[in-house]
């Protein structure tokens, strides 16, 4: 929400009266410099933006039909061996490749040789690729299960020179290592894939260096795969939990802020109390009937009992001291957001824009990986130093991956933009529009026939800036990983100060884009004046209004605590029984951060509401007066809600002298509904 703040005092601006929807009302406006008139003239903004991301788009449209093209389709989607053969199909001979041009019609899989084999460095599997008839579903333990394997089912694991009747005198070297692990083919993809997780277990122990016992990973594992069923049940939880809190915000928003007070504390103590009761049970429980391998299962579960309850205590702790410091200020949150509640009921399509967003990210995301394979088997075959067959792409084109990586980042981020811009417009539409029977049907689709029809150039220039800022933290941080521990302390402290800063700089312009969108939803100026105005907006009212907005953080934040309070609770209570024969440190952890993630990307949009209402009522104050012909937009409820404030930073002594003025809405007739 940022620091986004008002001056509660009605100021008699020196600047020319603000008059939205002049036409609507009969004003007669004369004026010579630019007035705010939101919802109306609307014109295209930002033109050269909109090209120049077009143009953009067409270079990554171009990466893809190239890496298509250039036959890395087949070689993705079928497979290929370590000569350059796409398997499944008759290949073409090349040149100084030995074993290339071979006839693989029958041959429709790819099988590794070696395929827990990692180069974790360059990404791929150190192994001779082979292409075969089928994958081998059993364990074979010996070249004689090999050679009968292949006898059997047509499907040839050794080198292509070497018969079947030859496996059992051949060097081991030409032929799978041994015991072939049971293997199934990849979906869609036809690579033979190890059915035991004991592979990948190992490329997690690499990368994951932190882990000195590998059998703590495996364990952990083993504890994912287990609790799998109730990880997912936990998840869909949370999901539910979102939506249920998403509609106690918009139907009970008056006694929102002290039930999520309530529940959050509670939440925290019982949360707290269950931890330490589990841990004190555990560990009175009897040890002597435990079976090693459970012994060291349970050592873990108790270890992580007591972190997590040491955990809790120190957090509700905390929280509760924040919550007796602010008790005072908590009302005053009350009717901000009982305002916004009245923007969800009017715009129930707001508590779905995360899902379209989400859909749209995904697509993309999708699309850009798929991409990114392509590029990995495009290009002109050569040999590596093993002798065996790549295929890389030369010359300038060797770079269009950076390209890619670029337009990950932008379009994602354009993709976000969108989805604020969408939802400024259709908050604008509601404050500006004096009876609220007048709204259009569906507001949010108002509010995206705009953005396509006039301002789809600011929001590439907004999301243009921010990846501007997210590349060099990106290159900053790649870059600290890959010198971790080589480097010295004064080399760190400048990577990890200049990463720190970028960061900063990346959050303070997202919340200056946020208020920028909505300044073009009002008055359809480009991305430069927009932003202007609404800083110069938002300094001018930045003392007034720092604690309720604060607050108003605070108590989003606390709605996604309660979220993963409570599925972190049915989490436990759930896992609780598995305690015996499995690890549920990791299944915890990965049910909690999904829970936030998802409270997250909800509460995000309530987020959103309250700014954009938050920045059209300073513009409200700044050009109105309640005088007639400069009457408020805002409803009765926001007007209690300054009325409020404006007492209680007076009697703190913040307020500075009284305005005597009476607030007055709107003209006569106006909803406040």
């Amino acid at each position: 929400m940022g620091a986004a703040t008002f001056d509660l005092s009605v100021q008699q601006s020196s600047l020319l009266p603000w008059h939205p929807f002049p036409r609507q009302f009969g004003r007669a406006v004369s004026s010579s410099k630019r007035e705010w008139k939101p919802l109306e003239d609307r014109s295209c903004t930002d033109i050269p933006w909109l090209l120049l991301f077009i143009l953009f788009c067409i270079g990554m449209g171009f990466i893809c039909g190239f890496s298509v093209a250039t036959g890395a389709a087949a070689r993705l989607v079928s497979g290929y061996d370590s000569y350059g053969n796409i398997c499944g199909q008759k290949n073409a001979k090349l040149e100084s490749i030995p074993n290339s041009g071979m006839d693989h019609t029958q041959r429709k899989y790819v099988f590794f040789l070696d395929p827990c084999n990692l180069d974790l460095i360059n990404r791929k599997i150190k192994s001779e690729a082979l292409c075969v008839a089928a994958c081998p579903r059993q364990e074979l333990k010996t070249l004689s299960d090999v050679q009968k394997f292949a006898e059997k089912n047509g499907s040839e694991l050794c080198r292509y020179n070497l018969k079947p009747s030859e496996y059992t005198s051949s060097k081991a070297s030409l032929c799978p290592k041994l015991p072939v692990p049971a293997s199934a083919p990849i979906p869609f993809f036809h690579r033979c894939a190890p059915v035991n997780i004991s592979c990948y277990a190992k490329f997690a122990e690499a990368l994951i260096t932190f882990v000195s016992d590998n059998s703590v990973l495996h364990r952990l594992i083993s504890g994912v795969m287990t609790s799998k069923e109730i990880i997912l049940g936990l998840c869909l939880l949370s999901l539910v939990l979102s939506m249920i809190l998403m509609v106690i915000i918009r139907y009970i928003s008056r006694v929102l802020v002290w039930i999520v007070t309530i529940l959050v504390i509670l939440g925290s103590l019982g949360g707290t109390g269950v931890l330490w009761w589990l841990y004190a049970k555990q560990r009175k429980s009897p040890k002597e009937t435990v079976i090693p391998e459970q012994l060291q299962i349970a050592e873990d579960n108790l270890r992580a009992l007591l972190i997590y309850a040491i955990s809790a205590t120190v957090f509700t702790v905390i929280l509760f001291l924040i919550m007796l410091f602010m008790r005072k200020r908590v009302a005053l949150t009350i009717a901000l957001f009982h305002v916004a509640g009245k923007v969800f009921i009017h715009l129930p399509l707001l508590v779905f824009q995360p899902f379209w967003t989400f859909f749209a990210l995904v697509l993309f995301w999708v699309y850009w990986i798929m991409t990114l394979l392509f590029l990995g088997t495009a290009g002109s075959a050569v040999k590596n130093e093993q002798g065996f067959v790549e295929f890389r792409v030369s010359g300038p084109l060797q770079y269009m991956w950076w390209y890619h990586v670029v337009g990950l980042i932008w379009i994602s981020e354009f993709i976000l933009a969108c989805q604020q811009m969408t939802v400024a417009g259709a908050v604008v539409t509601y404050y500006f529009t004096r009876d609220k029977r007048n709204l259009p049907f569906t507001p949010i689709l108002a509010s995206v026939n705009r953005l396509i029809r006039y301002h789809l150039g600011t929001v590439a220039k907004g999301s243009f800036i921010i990846t501007l800022v997210k590349i060099p933290r990106m290159i900053l941080m790649y870059m600290h990983s890959q010198l971790k521990g080589k480097e010295n302390a004064c080399a760190r402290c400048v990577l990890k100060s200049c990463i720190c800063c970028l960061w900063c700089l990346e959050k303070c312009l997202n919340y200056l884009n946020q208020n920028a969108y909505t300044a073009t939803a009002i008055n359809s100026t480009n991305f430069c004046t927009s932003a202007k105005d609404a800083f110069v907006i938002l300094v001018e009212n930045a003392l007034r209004v720092a604690a309720i907005n604060t607050v108003g953080d605070f108590m989003l934040f606390l709605g996604k605590v309660l979220i993963v309070c409570c599925t972190g609770l049915a989490g436990i209570m759930l896992l609780n029984y598995q305690q015996d024969y499995t690890v549920w440190v990791l299944p915890l952890i990965i049910v909690c951060l999904f829970a936030f993630l998802v409270a997250h990307c909800f509460l995000s949009i309530y987020e959103m509401v309250v700014d954009v209402l938050f920045l059209c009522f300073a513009i409200d104050t700044k050009y109105n007066d309640g005088s007639p012909g400069r009457e408020f937009y805002m409803d009765k409820v926001l007007m209690e809600f300054v009325e409020n404030s404006r007492k209680a930073l007076k009697e703190a002594g913040k307020g500075g002298a009284a305005d005597a003025r009476e607030l007055k809405p709107m003209a006569s007739g106006a909803s406040s509904a």
